[in-house]
């Protein structure tokens, strides 16, 4: 087995365990993991997806127990790029997932391409404006609450590359969905049919309809509208 099929092993051997056993450790609310993480089937789709996308770069928001982190440390074993990269960004991951979403990763020797950031998403995704940092595609499942989806996905704009990717996981929620929905119709991201083809699983809103998680690709070139041209959301 090459170097690079032996890293991508590793990863899949914790994300099955992590998918049979759960974490090695959960907050104190009955079925927690159950509730908080992204199912497996759909941790396979992310895993394709930016497998698909040939990502080299991937900023992610919320760690948790690091369902969908392991799968995007997957895909960019598996695509074995020069400088693989995964920042991570979650307040809660030492204070109330005791970092065992971080310690899978470490178990999965994904430390080596991945930094986490422990402050909130509205300060750590100014800072890697500041820095300058460029990502081809983003994962987002943080904060449900509109006005913080809100504030996430305009920062994430500036961070993914004209042309990347941005992936939303529960935009079956109605105010993940409406925040999404500002930029779908004001700034030309495009949904990439078929990335999430199975029906949505997991915990939703009562009479849920739609997909859980949507691709969006972000316009080539980026664009800044007219105040004059905005469409009600």
């Amino acid at each position: 087995m090459t170097t690079t099929g032996a890293r991508a092993a590793q990863v899949r051997e914790v994300r099955r365990r992590l998918a049979r056993d759960g974490p090695p450790r959960t907050r104190a609310q009955e079925g927690d993991f159950e509730t908080v993480t992204v199912p497996e089937q759909h941790c396979d789709q992310l895993r394709d997806v930016m497998i698909a996308e040939g990502a080299e770069t991937v900023v992610e928001v919320g760690l948790a127990y690091a369902g969908s982190a392991l799968a995007v440390g997957e895909a960019l074993a598996t695509t074995d790029r020069p400088n693989p990269r995964h920042v991570i960004i979650d307040p809660f991951q030492e204070s109330e997932f005791f970092n065992a979403g971080w310690d899978l990763l470490c178990s999965a020797g994904l430390d080596a391409i991945a930094t986490l950031m422990v402050t909130p998403s509205s300060l750590a995704l100014p800072q890697l404006v500041r820095e300058g940092f460029v990502a081809d595609a983003a994962f987002v499942d943080g904060s449900h609450r509109f006005h913080e989806v809100f504030v996430d996905l305009y920062f994430l704009r500036k961070v993914v590359r004209p042309g990347g990717l941005i992936v939303i996981d529960d935009d079956w929620w109605p105010p993940v969905h409406t925040a999404v929905h500002y930029y779908e119709r004001n700034l030309g991201w495009s949904v990439i049919p078929d990335a999430f083809p199975a029906e949505g699983i997991g915990a939703g809103p009562p009479g849920r309809r739609g997909a859980r998680c949507k691709a969006f690709r972000l316009p080539d070139p980026s664009f800044e509208p007219s105040f004059e041209d905005f469409r009600a959301f």
